[in-house]
C-alpha cells in the first residue's frame, strides 16, 4: 500500500433470519374410573356361621379395569377383638398389580322389597380422601365392622338363609387424550344440492309431467323413492308422460323442489300474513303445498307446511287454518289451532278472561269467513272449536241466571241473548 492512498472500505451486513414458528402442540390428560359390578349371593348363612374368626367365604374372581377382584365375607368377623360381634366384608385385589388405585362400594341388599339397602360407598367421599391404593396382590379394602351380627340375623337383609352383597369397583386410569383436541370437521350433507342439480339440468330424465300446459321433466326413480303414491302411479305400466290435473304449476314446481332437495322453495318459505278473508289462507302456496303433501304422502313436507301455517294463526284465521288442518290430516297443526283457541280466546294458560272480552273475541271468530266455512262444510269441526273455546268457563256461571258461553254460541247468540250477525 503506497502512502496517501486510501484503501477501499467494505461493510458486511449480518442478516438474522427467524425460523418459522412451529405449529403449537397440545395434549390432555384424562383421569377417570373404569367401573364394574359383581353380585355375591351367600346361600346357607347359618351353616357358615361359627366357622371361626378370620375365616372367610370368597366369591368368584371378576375383572374390572384389567384387574381381577374378589369379595371376602367373614361370618364371624375378621377382627379377633370384636369376638364375632360383627360380620366383616372386604374387596381384595386378586391379580398381580402394584399401587392399583380404585374406588369401592359394598351394598347389603334389603330383600323385603322396601329398598332400604345398607350401603358403604367410597364413591361418595372420593373428593375427601381420594381413591384407595392397593399395594400388591391380596391387598384389601372393606369393613371389619360391616354389620352387627345379631341385628343382621333378625333383619330383612337375611331371607331364606341367604345374603346378597352387591359390589362396585371403579379402577382409576389415566391416559393422554388427543381425540378431543384434534378433530376433523365433517361438512353438512349436500346430497340435496346434488339431486337439485339433476332437477335443474334434467340429465337422465325419463318422465314428463303436464301441469296445466306447463311441462316438468323428472326422474322416475327419484320420485318413486320419495313418494309411495308416485311409485304406484309411475310404475303402473310404461309411462313417459303424465297429466296432473289437481295441482297448479307453481305448486307442482314447489313439490318437485322438495322431492329433490328436501327443503321448501323460496316461494313457499314466505308465508303471507292472513286476514279474515277465506282466500287469504287457502289460496296461499304453502296451503296448497300442504294439500299436495297429503296427496302424495310426503309426511316431512306436510310437517314443514304445518310449521309455516302455524306462524300465521290469529283470531281471524284460526277457523280456516283449522279446517285446512282437518281436511289434509295435519294433526300437529290442528292441535295448535285448538290450543290457540283455548289459550287466546278462553284465556292464557286456561284462565278464563273477563266475560265481555271473551265474547268480543269469540264474536270476531264467528264473523270470520273461516267460521262461516266451518258452519257450512264442517259442522262437527265447528262444534269442536267452540267447545274448546268455551270449555274453560264450564263452571263460570253455575246456578246463575246467565247461560254459559258455549250454550249461547251453539245457537248463534251472544251473552246478552242477541243473535251474533254472521258475515255475508
Amino acid at each position: 500500500m503506497t502512502n496517501g492512498a486510501t484503501s477501499p472500505v467494505t461493510a458486511a451486513t449480518l442478516k438474522v433470519e427467524h425460523s418459522p414458528l412451529l405449529s403449537p402442540t397440545s395434549s390432555q390428560s384424562v383421569t377417570e374410573t373404569v367401573n364394574g359390578f359383581h353380585r355375591f349371593v351367600i346361600q346357607g348363612y347359618s351353616l357358615a356361621k361359627g366357622m371361626g374368626i378370620g375365616k372367610h367365604i370368597v366369591s368368584d374372581n371378576f375383572t374390572v379395569g384389567g384387574y381381577r377382584w374378589a369379595i371376602y365375607f367373614y361370618p364371624d368377623g375378621k377382627n379377633p377383638e370384636d369376638s364375632s360381634t360383627y360380620v366383616s366384608v372386604f374387596i381384595a385385589l386378586a391379580s398381580e398389580g402394584t399401587d392399583v388405585r380404585a374406588l369401592f362400594e359394598l351394598t347389603l341388599m334389603d330383600q323385603s322389597g322396601k329398598g332400604k339397602h345398607k350401603v358403604h360407598s367410597h364413591f361418595d367421599r372420593s373428593l375427601e380422601s381420594g381413591p384407595y391404593t392397593l399395594k400388591y396382590r391380596g391387598s384389601m379394602w372393606g369393613y371389619k365392622r360391616f354389620f352387627r351380627r345379631a341385628l343382621l340375623e333378625t333383619s330383612d337383609y337375611l331371607k331364606d338363609d341367604c345374603l346378597i352383597i352387591n359390589c362396585t369397583v371403579g379402577v382409576v386410569v389415566s391416559a393422554i387424550d388427543c381425540s378431543r383436541l384434534h378433530s376433523i370437521q365433517v361438512p353438512v350433507s349436500d346430497i340435496g344440492a346434488h339431486f337439485g342439480m339433476l332437477l335443474e339440468n334434467m340429465e337422465g330424465s325419463d318422465i314428463t309431467f303436464d301441469v296445466a300446459g306447463e311441462k316438468f321433466r323428472s326422474h322416475k326413480l327419484v320420485l318413486a323413492a320419495r313418494s309411495p303414491v308416485f311409485r304406484s302411479e309411475i310404475f303402473d305400466g310404461v309411462k313417459k308422460e303424465m297429466v296432473i290435473t289437481d295441482l297448479e304449476p307453481r305448486v307442482f314446481k314447489a313439490l318437485l323442489h322438495f322431492i329433490y332437495r328436501d327443503t321448501l322453495s323460496e316461494d313457499a318459505e314466505s308465508v303471507e300474513s292472513s286476514s279474515a278473508s277465506l282466500s287469504s289462507v287457502s289460496e296461499t302456496l304453502i296451503a296448497k303445498l300442504l294439500a299436495a303433501a297429503d296427496r302424495y304422502c310426503l309426511e316431512r313436507l306436510k310437517l314443514m307446511c304445518e310449521s309455516r301455517l302455524c306462524k300465521n294463526i290469529s283470531v281471524n284465521s284460526v277457523a280456516k287454518i283449522l279446517a285446512l288442518a282437518d281436511e289434509y290430516h295435519a294433526t300437529e297443526l290442528k292441535a295448535v289451532c285448538l290450543r290457540f283457541a283455548a289459550e287466546n280466546l278462553a284465556g292464557p294458560y286456561g284462565t278464563f278472561r273477563s266475560r265481555s272480552l271473551t265474547c268480543v273475541l269469540i264474536a270476531a271468530v264467528m264473523r270470520s269467513d273461516g267460521f262461516e266455512y266451518l258452519k257450512d262444510n264442517c259442522p262437527l269441526l265447528q262444534s269442536e272449536l267452540l267447545k274448546t273455546i268455551a270449555g274453560c268457563e264450564e263452571d263460570y256461571s253455575s246456578g246463575g241466571k246467565s247461560r254459559s258461553v258455549w250454550a249461547q254460541l251453539s245457537d248463534g247468540t251472544d251473552t246478552n241473548g242477541r243473535r251474533v250477525r254472521q258475515r255475508t
